[in-house]
């Protein structure tokens, strides 16, 4: 069935990159925001931790510099100049749309310390709800309607244009067309058995933008997070947070000891990366579960501070900040993504934007400074949605309409998801071995051959590009640690 409309704009995606970047979009243009499930099953909706802005003028060139430190020489260094220098014009918009971050008693906005910061400058919101905030916030704002349970499987371009999508919406496929397109679908959590991602993550848009000819880059780039609870029985484990390191707690081994320092002197401050390569390797080498210990906190100031891992961990069992909490690093956020430039326009294509997590902007280099990504997607969201504004291009070509014949889904897709998953785990994911990244990729190989529905063999793709940029790049940097083995 053809839509009645053709669309100024079409947004696949409705996290804080999408919404910001909507915002910036006049209301009288014909603006259609995408969500694959419920709006607020996205990445930002879960994002505990707050945003990282330079605090002033004078803080720029310190905020330049961590980002740059974390990212280990692979950042591009304009980018990083562009996000903290429009740090200083974003934050102040939201607070005079209205936008309430927290702020201490005399009324002066709160900045709090992560790891590998070298001064305190992240905002938060409702103690550790900040993306949840910032999402409700964003969407009461949206002068733009949404369209819900819609699956994109589908990019259509002709020549240099991107001229609409195909999609599954409420269990009918449908082709929408648009004269811009802007992807803001996040990154790839659920290609991963261990993840703190939405269930709605699933790497779709990559392996479509594969198909098309749309570069991807520096994707074997995946960071994990270190402090995760992982014994629960969801697809998303629960996150625990970099602010609580931040504010003091510790990690520990069963007896207690804070062995982080064995690998770097800044101990729970150093670098996510350095961080999960040494709870991991620590937990391999000593046999020994590894804790966050949190007790040091007073308990009032927990349940204001952390009102929402207080909560989500007692319904677990916990009681916080007493009792010690097993974790393990789990996946967290895809440093790589689709190939763009700094107002977000992908290469080769007149009218196809991206944005957020799903971009390759080259702003967090090897390894993401924590905070930073609430950021990009705010900085970058409004710079491509104002570049968007300025240009003119429209088409009014017939596009030809092709019968989608596939299955999108095949019996024995949810087995072998299952698979990928625990193979990207084990063979493509913190420690990395030669042996192990082909192992992934013949069973990838294999898996490709059998009869699989689209949705499967899209993340195939996806999977197969991170596994051959690991193989690619032979030497460890950052999120990327690989043994010659």
């Amino acid at each position: 069935m053809r839509p009645k409309t053709k669309y100024d704009v079409i947004i696949i995606g409705a996290g804080i990159a999408g919404l910001y970047a909507a915002l910036h979009i006049p209301r009288e243009k014909n603006v259609l925001i995408l969500c694959k499930d419920i709006p607020w099953e996205c990445n930002t909706f879960y994002a505990q931790g707050g945003v990282a802005a330079a605090v002033d003028e004078a803080d720029v060139e310190a905020h330049v510099e961590d980002t740059l430190k974390a990212g280990a020489g692979l950042c591009n260094e304009e980018a990083v100049r562009v996000m903290v220098e429009e740090s200083l014009e974003v934050i102040p918009d939201l607070i005079r749309r209205g936008f309430g971050f927290d702020r201490d008693e005399r009324g002066a906005l709160l900045y709090t310390k992560e790891a590998a910061h070298s001064r305190p400058r992240i905002l938060h919101a409702g103690g550790d709800a900040t993306g949840r905030y910032l999402h409700q916030f964003l969407m009461k704002q949206n002068p733009h309607p949404f369209l819900y349970n819609v699956r994109v499987f589908d990019l259509l371009r002709s020549g240099d244009t991107c001229y609409g999508l195909r999609a599954l919406i409420n269990d009918e496929i449908k082709e929408l067309y648009a004269d811009n397109i802007l992807i803001a679908s996040g990154g790839v959590g659920s290609l991963y058995a261990y993840h703190t991602n939405s269930r709605t993550i699933s790497s779709d848009i990559h392996g479509i933008c594969l198909e098309r000819g749309i570069r991807l880059e520096m994707m074997e780039m995946m960071q994990f997070h270190p402090t995760v609870y992982v014994d629960n029985p969801w697809a998303r484990k629960q996150l625990l947070t970099e602010a609580l390191r931040g504010e003091g707690a510790q990690i520990v081994d069963e007896e207690g000891r804070r062995f982080l320092f064995d690998y770097d002197e800044r101990g729970e401050l150093a670098p996510r990366d350095i961080v999960s390569r040494a709870v991991f390797d620590y937990k391999k080498r000593s046999e020994s579960r590894v804790f966050l210990k949190m007790d040091m906190f007073d308990e009032a100031f927990f349940a204001h501070r952390f009102p929402n891992i207080k909560k989500a961990l007692a319904g677990l069992g916990f009681d916080l900040p007493h009792d010690l909490v097993p974790i393990s690093p789990a996946f967290h956020y895809a440093i790589g993504g689709i190939a763009c430039d700094l107002e977000g326009r992908v290469p080769g294509l007149e009218n196809l934007y991206v944005v957020g997590e799903a971009a390759s902007t080259g702003v967090h280099g090897a390894n993401r400074l924590a905070s930073n990504s609430l950021l990009e997607g705010l900085v970058f969201g409004k710079r491509a949605a104002l570049r968007l504004n300025e240009e003119s291009f429209s088409w009014d070509h017939k596009p030809p309409f092709v019968e989608f014949k596939g299955a999108l889904i095949e019996k024995d897709d949810t087995i072998l998801k299952q698979r990928l998953r625990r193979t990207m785990w084990q063979e493509v994911g913190i420690v990395r071995t030669r042996s192990g990244l082909k192992r992934a990729l013949d069973f990838v190989d294999d898996v490709q051959h059998l009869t699989i529905g689209r949705l499967l063999a899209l993340r195939l793709k996806t999977a197969r590009n991170i596994i051959e940029s690991a193989l690619a790049r032979e030497t460890p940097v950052g999120a990327h640690y690989i043994l010659n083995e």
